[in-house]
This record gives C-alpha cells, sequence and structure tokens, in this order.
C-alpha cells in the first residue's frame, strides 16, 4: 500500500501544479479580459507619458487644465478658390458630421449673434473700467475734458463694440472693449461664416473653418473610431459632390488615434514577427513541437502576468508598454531554452525534476541580474518607464516561476535529444575560448579599449522632448497650414498667477499684464490673454471710479455744460450724470463673467480655488503670451517671481531639464548597477572568475558608447537606460555559461546552443524595436541589440580555463 502510495504521489502532485497553475492563469486572463475588453484601459494621451516636471502642484493642474480644454476640441478647414463652393462644402461638412454620436457640438455656420450682449453685460461697470490710455489720459492735467469729447465726437467711426454715445460719450467704455482679447485670429465674418482668405501665385483660396467638441475624451477608443468613421465619409461626400474642396483637420483625437493605430501596427510586427522567429529557431535547435509548445507556455503565462500587475497597479496600460511588451517574448523565453538544454543534455536517468533543480541556481543568478537592471527604470519618475519595469519585472518573474515549478510537471516523458547534436556547438566553443583566452586576444581587447577612447570622447547628448513624443507628419502638415490660416500659434509657454484670495490673483495678473505689455528682450509680444483683461480687479475698478469721480464727476454743472455744450440734449446730459450716482458699488466679479456663455472660449484661463494640500484656500489663473520667440523665453522666465505667487511654466523646457538631469544621474546608476553585479558575481564565483563573468557585459557597454560616438549619435536618456537591460540582460550569458562548466555531467555545447538561441530569441524580439518608429522604442532596441551582440560574443571571457566538457 505504501509503495502505491509513493507511485501515486509524483503523478498527483504534478497534477496539482497544473491545476493550480491553471487557475491563477485563468484568473488573471479574466482579469486583463474585462479590463481591456471595451478598450478604456488602453491608454494613448501621448502626454501621460510625461512625468510631473513643476514643483508646483498647481503648475501641473494649469498644464493638464490647458490640456483638457483643447483636447476634446476639433478644427476642420474646408477651402476652395470657389468662395460659394467652400461654404458650401462647409455647411455639408457641419451636417454629416452632426449625425455622428462622435461629436457633442458641430458648428459651421455661426448662429446670429448680438454682439451688443457684451456691451450691456459691461455697462453697468462703465463707470470703473477704464483703458491704460484713458487712465494716463485723465491722469494728465493738462488734458482738458472738452478736448477729450470732441475726440470721441469727431473720431473716425468705430468699428467692433463700442457703446451707445448717449451711455458712453467720452468713449471710455468702448475705448476698453475694444482692448479685450477677442478678436485674435485672422478670421472674418462673412454670411455667418468664419472665413480666411489667401493668395498665391494661382489665385485666391477661401477657407472655411468648422469647429467641433467631441462628446467623450479624445483618447477614448469608442470616440476615435466614431471621429474616423465620421470624417472618412464625409470625405468621401465632399469628394464626390465638391471636388474641387480640400479638407484640413487637426484636434487631439486625431494625433491619437493616429498613434494608437501606429502602435497596434508595430504590437502585431513585433509580435508576430519575433513570435514566428522564436518558433522557427526553437524547431530548428529542438527538433520537437512540444518544447516549442511548453516555451511558449512560460512565456505566454510571463505575459498575462505582466498585463494583469501593469493593469492592477497602474490602472490603465499605455500602447508604448504594449510594443515594448511584444519584444519581451524573446527575453521571457529564455529561462525555458536553458532548462531544455540542461535537461535535454543531461544523463538518461535524470528526470524533469531534477533537471530543474540543477539549472534553478544558474536561472536564479539570471533573474536578479535581468531584475536589477527593470528595477532602476521603476525610480526614473516616467510613468511610461515606470510601467515597461513593472510589465518586464512582473512577466520574467512569472516566466521563471512558470519554468521551475510548471514545466517540469509538463515536461514528464518528453523525447531526448542525443548528446551528439551538441558537440560540434562544443568545439565551436571551445575553438571560440582558447581564441579568447591568448594573450594576443587581451591584447585585441586592450587595444579595442584604446581605440574606444576617442569615441567616448565624441559623445555629445539630446534631451528634446521629441525623443518621447513623436507626432505623425501628416497630421503636422495639416495642422501648420490650419494654424497660419487661422492665425493662431501653438504656444507652450505661460504664467501661473497664484493667490490667497481671487482679488490677489487678479491684482497679481494686472501687474504682469503690465509688464508683458512692455518690449521683451527688446521686441514687443504679439499679445497677451489674461483673465484680468476680461475682469479687472476690485482695486483697479475702484482706483478708476475714484479717478472719474476726482477728474470729470467732481463738478457736476461744468461736466452739464461740457455736455450740452458739445450738442447733447440736456436730459441726456442729465441721465450721464445719474447713471455715475446710481451706478452699482459692487464690483464686476469673475463668477459673472464665468456665467455668460461667450466666456466660454477663454474660461481656460481661471482655474479658480485650487486643491493645495493645505487649510488655506489658493487660486489661480493663467495668463498666456502669445507670440513669443525662443529668444525671449528666457526674459520671460525672469519675469516670474515664486515668492509673488507667478511662476512660468514651459513644459517642454521642463521635460527638457528633467531629460537631462537624469541622463546624467543614469550614468551614476550605470556605474552602482554594475558595482553591484561585480559584487554579487565575485561573492559566488570568487574575485578574479567574478571579474571574467563581469568583463563581457562591461566591454558591451563600453563598445556601445564608442559606437555612438564615432557615429556622431547624440546620447539621450533613453540610450542609458537600455544600458541598464543590457547590464541585466548581457551578464546572463556569460552565467549560463560559467553554470553551465560548474555541473556535473552537463554537456557545454548544449548550454553554450541556449545561450545562441536565448540571445538570438532576445536580438529577434528587441532588434525589431529598432525599426519603431516611436524614437524612444528605437532608442532602446538599437542599443540592447549592440549591447546584446557584444556581451553573448565575449561571454566565453567568464568560463573557467580549466573545465571544458564536449560529450
Amino acid at each position: 500500500m505504501a509503495q502505491e502510495l509513493a507511485l501515486r504521489t509524483p503523478s498527483q502532485s504534478f497534477w496539482a501544479i497544473r491545476l493550480g497553475w491553471l487557475a491563477v492563469v485563468l484568473t488573471a486572463l479574466l482579469y486583463c479580459g474585462v479590463r481591456l475588453h471595451d478598450g478604456a484601459a488602453l491608454q494613448t494621451n501621448l502626454l501621460s507619458l510625461l512625468p510631473a516636471t513643476e514643483a508646483d502642484a498647481i503648475a501641473e493642474k494649469a498644464v493638464d487644465t490647458l490640456a483638457t480644454s483643447l483636447g476634446d476640441r476639433t478644427v476642420f478647414l474646408v477651402s476652395s478658390r470657389d468662395a460659394m463652393h467652400a461654404k458650401a462644402a462647409a455647411m455639408q461638412l457641419g451636417a454629416q458630421l452632426t449625425r455622428s454620436a462622435a461629436f457633442r457640438n458641430v458648428i459651421a455656420e455661426l448662429p446670429p449673434f448680438d454682439a451688443s450682449q457684451i456691451t450691456r453685460f459691461y455697462q453697468p461697470y462703465r463707470f470703473s473700467l477704464l483703458s491704460a490710455a484713458d487712465r494716463a489720459a485723465l491722469d494728465n492735467g493738462s488734458t482738458a475734458l472738452p478736448a477729450l469729447l470732441a475726440h470721441r465726437l469727431y473720431a473716425p467711426v468705430e468699428t467692433g463694440l463700442s457703446a451707445p454715445l448717449a451711455d458712453d460719450p467720452f468713449g471710455w467704455l468702448s475705448h476698453w472693449l475694444a482692448d479685450l482679447p477677442l478678436a485674435t485670429t485672422r478670421l472674418e465674418l462673412e454670411d455667418n461664416f468664419l472665413i480666411a482668405h489667401s493668395s498665391d501665385a494661382s489665385g485666391d483660396t477661401t477657407s472655411v473653418l468648422v469647429t467641433t467638441t467631441l462628446a467623450a475624451s479624445a483618447y477614448d477608443a469608442q470616440i476615435q473610431a466614431d471621429v474616423r468613421t465620421a470624417v472618412a465619409q464625409a470625405e468621401q461626400s465632399l469628394a464626390r459632390t465638391f471636388p474641387d474642396v480640400t479638407l484640413l483637420r487637426t484636434g487631439a483625437v486625431f494625433y491619437a488615434s493616429a498613434a494608437r493605430s501606429a502602435s497596434e501596427q508595430e504590437l502585431h510586427r513585433i509580435g508576430i514577427v519575433s513570435t514566428l522567429g522564436i518558433a522557427l529557431l526553437m524547431l530548428w535547435v529542438f527538433r520537437s513541437p512540444r518544447f516549442l509548445l511548453l516555451g511558449f507556455v512560460s512565456t505566454g503565462i510571463g505575459i498575462v502576468f505582466a498585463l494583469a500587475a501593469t493593469l492592477l497597479v497602474f490602472g490603465k496600460l499605455h500602447l508604448l508598454t504594449l510594443v515594448f511588451g511584444a519584444s519581451l517574448i524573446g527575453e521571457a523565453v529564455d529561462y525555458s531554452i536553458q532548462y531544455f538544454v540542461s535537461h535535454l543534455g543531461a544523463d538518461a536517468g535524470q528526470d524533469a525534476r531534477q533537471s530543474a533543480r540543477v539549472v534553478r541556481p544558474a536561472l536564479l543568478v539570471a533573474l536578479t541580474t535581468s531584475l536589477l537592471g527593470y528595477a532602476i527604470l521603476v525610480g526614473v519618475p516616467f510613468p511610461a518607464l515606470r510601467q515597461i519595469a513593472c510589465f518586464a519585472i512582473a512577466g520574467i518573474g512569472a516566466a521563471f516561476l512558470s519554468v521551475v515549478s510548471l514545466l517540469p510537471a509538463l515536461l514528464v516523458n518528453a523525447p531526448r535529444q542525443p548528446h551528439r547534436s551538441y558537440r560540434r556547438a562544443a568545439r565551436w566553443l571551445g575553438g571560440w575560448q582558447a581564441a579568447l583566452s591568448r594573450r594576443g586576444a587581451w591584447l585585441c581587447l586592450a587595444l579595442i579599449a584604446a581605440a574606444a577612447v576617442p569615441g567616448w570622447l565624441r559623445l555629445t547628448s539630446d534631451d528634446d522632448i521629441h525623443l518621447l513624443i513623436q507626432r505623425d507628419p501628416e497630421l503636422a502638415r495639416q495642422e501648420a497650414i490650419v494654424r497660419k490660416a487661422v492665425g493662431v500659434e501653438n504656444t507652450t509657454q505661460f504664467f501661473v498667477v497664484k493667490g490667497d484670495s481671487a482679488e490677489q490673483v487678479l491684482q497679481r495678473a494686472e501687474a504682469l499684464q503690465r509688464k508683458l505689455e512692455a518690449p521683451i528682450a527688446g521686441a514687443p509680444l504679439k499679445g497677451v490673454q489674461s483673465v484680468a483683461q476680461f475682469v479687472p480687479s476690485a482695486r483697479q475698478q475702484s482706483e478708476d471710479r475714484a479717478r472719474l469721480a476726482r477728474r470729470v464727476f467732481a463738478d457736476p454743472q461744468a461736466l452739464r455744460a461740457t455736455l450740452t455744450d458739445a450738442g447733447f440734449r440736456a436730459d441726456v446730459a442729465a441721465g450721464y450724470l445719474n447713471a455715475f450716482e446710481s451706478a452699482a458699488s459692487d464690483p464686476l466679479t469673475v463668477e459673472a463673467w464665468l456665467a455668460k456663455p461667450w466666456s466660454q472660449p477663454y474660461r481656460h484661463l481661471w482655474l479658480g480655488q485650487v486643491a493645495n494640500g493645505t487649510a488655506a484656500p489658493v487660486f489661480a489663473a493663467i495668463v498666456v503670451p502669445t507670440g513669443a520667440t525662443a529668444a525671449q523665453l528666457p526674459a520671460l522666465a525672469a519675469l516670474a517671481d515664486a515668492n509673488a505667487g507667478i511662476r512660468f511654466v514651459d513644459k517642454p523646457a521642463s521635460v527638457a531639464r528633467l531629460f537631462a538631469t537624469y541622463r546624467v544621474d543614469s550614468g551614476w546608476w550605470l556605474a552602482g548597477a554594475l558595482t553591484l553585479i561585480l559584487v554579487l558575481f565575485c561573492v559566488r564565483y570568487g574575485l578574479a572568475a567574478g571579474v571574467r563573468v563581469t568583463l563581457p557585459v562591461i566591454c558591451a557597454v563600453g563598445i556601445t558608447f564608442a559606437v555612438y560616438g564615432y557615429a556622431g549619435i547624440p546620447l539621450n536618456l533613453f540610450h542609458w537606460l537600455a544600458l541598464m537591460l543590457v547590464l541585466g540582460v548581457g551578464a546572463n550569458y556569460a552565467v549560463f555559461l560559467r553554470e553551465g562548466c560548474a555541473r556535473d555531467h552537463a554537456d557545454i555545447g548544449g548550454v553554450w546552443v541556449g545561450v545562441l538561441l536565448s540571445a538570438a530569441t532576445t536580438l529577434l524580439s528587441f532588434g525589431l524595436l529598432g525599426t519603431s518608429a516611436m524614437p524612444v522604442l528605437r532608442s532602446f532596441g538599437m542599443t540592447l541589440a549592440l549591447g546584446i551582440v557584444i556581451a553573448v560574443a565575449l561571454a566565453p571571457l567568464g568560463m573557467p580555463l580549466s573545465r571544458h566538457r564536449s560529450s
């Protein structure tokens, strides 16, 4: 009975392991399926890749507010040589887009708008609203009221917003209204359409603006699909009806959709090509579909756990992480490859469990070095890189666990490969190790190191934000044309103004605006957008009212005489005087302005009360300088005063500075990681052997730097971080060889085949990243491919000189 129980125990144990893994994997698959079924967990927002570069949380909120206010808008430009065709096509486009569920509203033909409603809103506060020029004129004691009145009466007819003459005889409200930043584009209102006219050698072109607001976020997968469908159908319809019309578009939804499409294409290409390539290599080496299937079982488990862990930790999964994850297949399969070659090269009496125990120390050392490389990425404050690190750590860890526990349970009674299939590989390895062990080889390495020094000295750096974000070139071309036609610039620099109250924010914004209206770095800006232009501070309103009371209304009889002498009726003059006396004493407020529909395009300028992590309330607003050149940016930054609650935000420059900081720090991280690995290897193998095992990956890092220097390729943060992975992955090859030599009865030829196969699969996966359109992935792929080739070529340096078994 005891013997029967003993015979059944291994089988029962195997089935327990299989069923346990099956349950865990099904749970992870179910979780991933629930999270990914509607695409909501997939993130395509390129800005989400960027770290929080601003030390001030309110400045980061301002960045998000601007991005959100602009992200849900799309702009179409319908152009034709025939003005009537352009307008009719714009109407047709608007009607078609309106029928789509992707858009909350579509504006092609503007509804009738009574501009006088703006005047009527400000008219009760007209005695508290003075332009800078009118303040200067009133403060100038030599300027007489009759002269100011005559200038208003005999000036050319005013266009734009203006108050009735009876309510604004001196034109002060009209002057203030004229300074509002409402007409900041090249567009003209024509037949209720917003029109842009342009001319070239071939004639005149009329362009009609059509604007839309999305029904949901631009990064929602369903919205992107609906927008693509609606725009494609509209383009086909326009092509049939108006073949002379061209349609251009811009908006975050188009960039997000293009990024999603490009990422999915790369995901499929890298995943399919690497999977097929790895499958062919494994079939060629192991000559058995069973080993291929088991290898992909462990790899698939790693990918499933990586997806589940990333979704669990971050909530969302960026497509950049998915594309990188497709290349992780080549690294995750390494553990199963090493296990297979160990088992197939062992004596016939060694079962699958014994093979797992024999190879486990080598796999543990390799796992430690790989996890060390990825763990460093966790400390980098880039959301995308943290996701990649989490994905890789979870995936590699799960693949390792499945190899050492699940595969032995599935590898029962697997066919063995004859030892002679590894003998040729053993002879090649012996010859290559002998060549590397000669004095001439060490001299050659010394010469290579000497030749690398000039390459290191030629190294340069590039910390441009576009290394992380690559925009679709066709969409960028269309956006440039639309912006040129409309006359709107794409600015990423602005000021954040903070205060303890709304009043303090408005006062500080006014002070900043006065500075921005003066020449900056020797040249004026094109303009300024600030909420204080629409709503002056209560202090400024009070001062303007006091100025009028002192300068104009102090002598009512004289003012009445001035008005009647200029031709105003007595009742009009009396009404103007009574209006000043009965004018509301309460100042104009931001809340009253925000309540008006026509304030909507400018509401992003007011952040209002924001959370600051303290009990005291904090209010904030945005001031946008327009038309600033690169030469003016330092001067604009110098205007900011953190103590006075004004901060200059330049997101691209902030990211570039952070890139540079972490690029420099990554050099120290790399040196520290090398030191840790060297210590780890010295502890396990001894001092001399530890140095020899570490030397291949050190050479891989050094030679890669030299190649980049000679090739004139500037280094960025992602090259350095890729070298961390070279360190983690490349060190494994020397470890596998060293551990293989240390095992009794191990076939070193099989170990070498496993190392070459592991390197080939990793190169196949990560090397494909070098062809990616995403600069960050391309940097990763190029660096990893070059470093791994060098590391595997020099891996035999770590083998013991006195041990070499080829049979």
